[in-house]
């Protein structure tokens, strides 16, 4: 599988709401850097997470994606996420907001796996549509 594939069906399956079929396009030992969100680390669980997380607190998340950017072994996909709150995410409690955020996805794809997956995207940004007043009182996952 090439990398557009592979990153075409990792963030497509974030939108159809299956975490079941974006991780099997990830690798056991996948390096992930989510920045907004504090996360660094390795392995599938931690990526696995971080979509769960997404998903229960944004159940009508949609992940567009508006364009790709293939240079070898790794792409940057910027994306629109967009969604209604319906759970606390990220140390954020739940008030029904709407968001709607740009980002980017830089994933790198090693063989027939995603071995390495960076999100990035405004947090601040988040913080004022989901209606945050201080930011002091937020506390990353």
């Amino acid at each position: 599988m090439d990398t557009r594939t592979a990153v075409d069906l990792f963030l497509s399956s974030l939108s159809e709401h299956d975490p079941g079929k974006a991780l099997r396009e990830v690798a056991d030992d996948v390096a992930v850097a989510i920045y907004p969100l504090g996360v660094l680390g390795t392995g599938k669980d931690l990526i696995e997470k971080v979509i769960r997380d997404l998903l229960v607190a944004f159940p009508d998340l949609i992940v567009s994606t508006k364009n790709i950017v293939v240079t070898g072994d790794s792409a940057t996909a910027e994306v629109k996420l967009e969604g209604t709150q319906a759970a606390d995410f990220a140390g954020i409690v739940n008030q029904d907001k709407h968001i709607d955020i740009d980002g980017a996805w830089h994933i790198t794809v090693v063989g027939e796996q995603i071995s390495e997956i960076e999100g990035y995207w405004c947090q601040q940004q988040v913080y004022r549509r989901l209606g945050v007043k201080r930011f002091d009182q937020v506390a990353l996952v």
